[in-house]
Formats: C-alpha cells, sequence, structure tokens
C-alpha cells in the first residue's frame, strides 16, 4: 500500500515537474536567438507586433501566448524595442506593455540647410521626411519665421538621443531648450558688446566653422579676421559662402570642393565675394564652440588668409597683401600638384 502512494506521489511530482518546466520555460525562459529591434508604429495591429518578433524569437507560438496571457492584443505602447538575445516572452511582453523602448542616436552635423538635416534624421524616425518638415514649418510659421530653414541657428552640432516614435514638436523642443540656456545672461552681455545681431553671429560663426574645418584652436583668431574685414567695410569674400550659394541652387545635389574664378559672382545674398556684409543667416548648423569664437573673437591685426598645404587643415593669417598672394600662390600649386578640381 505504501509503495503504491509512494508511486502515485512521485507520478504526481513528474507531472507537475514537467508543467512546471514547461510553463517556465514558456514565460521565462530564453526564447530570444539573436538581437535586433522590433519597430512598432502608431496603429499597428497584434498580428503586426508578432509578425515583427518572428525573425528573432525561436518559437512564435509561445511568444503570442505569452502576450496574449499578458494582454498585450489588447494594451501595448508603439516604439523601437531592443529584443536582446536570452531574454524571455515575459520580459518582452512587459516591455512592451510599458513603452520602454530604446533610443535612437542621430548626429546633427554641419548641414547646409534644415531640410538635409531633416532628411538623415528622418529615417530613424517613424515620421517620414515630409510630415517632418511640414510640422517644422508650422513652428518657424507660429515663431513668425518664413519657413524651418530659419530654424538652423536652434540647432546645434552634436550627437543626441531621442526615441524612434518623436515628434517634430518634441524634437524641436529639445533643440529649443538647450538653445535658451546657451544663451544665459553672460553670453547675452558679450553679444550687447559686439554690436552684432543674433542672426549675423550665426552667420559669421558658420563661416568660422566651415573656415576652421569644425577644429576650436583657430576658431577665434578667424573670427577675429573676420570681424576686421567687416568692420573696415570689406568684402567677408569666404570661400565657404560661395560653395554654399552653389550647393544651395543644386538643392545639395552638387559637392564642390574647389572654388574656381568663375564661381564668384554666383547670384546669392549669401555669396560674400558679389555681397559686402554679413550673409542674411548661417551657412550650415554650427557648434557651440564657433559661436563662442564670434563671442569671444581673437583681437589680431589679420585681413588675409589662406589654407596652409604644409599643415593640412590649418591656415596661414597675414595683414600684409603681398604676402597673402605669395601664400595663396603656394596653395594653388599644391592643389594643381594633387589634381584636385
Amino acid at each position: 500500500m505504501k509503495k503504491a502512494i509512494l508511486i502515485v506521489i512521485l507520478l504526481i511530482l513528474a507531472v507537475a515537474g514537467f508543467f512546471g518546466l514547461k510553463f517556465y520555460s514558456k514565460y521565462y525562459g530564453n526564447n530570444i536567438k539573436k538581437d535586433g529591434y522590433v519597430l512598432i508604429p502608431h496603429g499597428a495591429d497584434f498580428k503586426q507586433i508578432v509578425d515583427s518578433a518572428a525573425k528573432y524569437v525561436d518559437s512564435k507560438e509561445s511568444f503570442m501566448d505569452v502576450a496574449k496571457d499578458k494582454k498585450m492584443d489588447q494594451f501595448f505602447k508603439p516604439g523601437r524595442y531592443h529584443f536582446k538575445k536570452g531574454a524571455s516572452n515575459t520580459s518582452l511582453v512587459n516591455m512592451i506593455k510599458a513603452g520602454n523602448q530604446t533610443e535612437n542616436s542621430f548626429r546633427i552635423g554641419d548641414f547646409g540647410d534644415v531640410y538635409q538635416m531633416v532628411g538623415k534624421v528622418s529615417k530613424k524616425t517613424e515620421l517620414d521626411s515630409l510630415k517632418f518638415v511640414n510640422d517644422l514649418n508650422k513652428i518657424a510659421s507660429e515663431k513668425g519665421y518664413n519657413n524651418a530653414e530659419d530654424l538652423k541657428k536652434y540647432f546645434f552640432i552634436d550627437t543626441y538621443n531621442f526615441f524612434w516614435t518623436v515628434t517634430p514638436n518634441e524634437f524641436f523642443k529639445k533643440f529649443e531648450d538647450q538653445y535658451n540656456q546657451f544663451w544665459n545672461s553672460e553670453r547675452k552681455a558679450k553679444e550687447e558688446k559686439s554690436g552684432l545681431s543674433r542672426d549675423q553671429i550665426y552667420a559669421l560663426a558658420s563661416i568660422v566653422y566651415k573656415e576652421s574645418g569644425g577644429k576650436p584652436d583657430e576658431m577665434k583668431t578667424i573670427a577675429g579676421l573676420y570681424l576686421n574685414r567687416y568692420r573696415k567695410g570689406m568684402k567677408l569674400q569666404s570661400d565657404p559662402t560661395v560653395i554654399y550659394a552653389m550647393n544651395k541652387q543644386s538643392n545639395f545635389k552638387d559637392s564642390i570642393k574647389r572654388v574656381f574664378y568663375k564661381y564668384l559672382t554666383t547670384p546669392s545674398p549669401y555669396n560674400t565675394y558679389a555681397n559686402t556684409g554679413i550673409p542674411p543667416g548661417p551657412i550650415c548648423v554650427v557648434d557651440k564652440n564657433s559661436v563662442d569664437a564670434i563671442l569671444d573673437a581673437e583681437k589680431n591685426p589679420y585681413i588675409f588668409m589662406c589654407a596652409d598645404p604644409a599643415r593640412l587643415g590649418y591656415h596661414k593669417f597675414t595683414a600684409s597683401a603681398e604676402e597673402h598672394v605669395i601664400n595663396a600662390k603656394a596653395y594653388q600649386d599644391w592643389l594643381n600638384s594633387k589634381n584636385i578640381k
């Protein structure tokens, strides 16, 4: 009798263990065979989620069962979700229900215009570039600007994190907050002392950024040089402004590496060879260093600068027109020797 009871107990334990193990495996065991990201857009249905997850899970059926049991078929949040190898169905379902999506990294570079930037950024968001641009145009209009291009000064070169579901309003708000924090009382005092408008500061900062190649160690020297030209009533004669004027005409589809004399008459308010004064706006998105370079420009006698072939990325500075001619010829000879057109 005792032996029969023991056998029954062992059978019960075996069955319980079998189903217990099966339950644990289904809910808490590893069901992710490889890392990846599942995108759940607004308006998605449960089937779309399961189908998107299928390529990363070992058992689509077990994932679907756990999701239904936890009512994820009724309640889930859109987003970009990281499916990590070794994760369980329960952890995945809880992540999606809670909306714990993974941020995307965006690099804002020295884009010539806001539309270029949006074209790159929108590839990492749920929205297409047209929707993004239209919403930024609306934001610009509400601020009294013509269009999104007039928002260029709000953006700084850097790497930022955003969710895949970011809206244009949320996207811009991050930069607007950064812009307002940057323009603290100390910088505003320097701005007033400079005698320049905010738009002029950004326009000069963009020239300094392009001329320096983004390297901060020459920025203040270059800023001092261009302020010297501006205050003497000279044309700024910055090659990057010519490149910008030409690229803008082609919607930035062309790439010019060398400025020839024939380009200097390109009709554009941004062409500082054709026009006296500071351009009406920045020729690219800038970084904080270049704006600070204008506010803290070096006091120097320089009027001329020329790329230095002996130190690529750097320049020779002078106040002498004769010395500049020698420097310019050396650089042109170097370009010709490298067959740079």
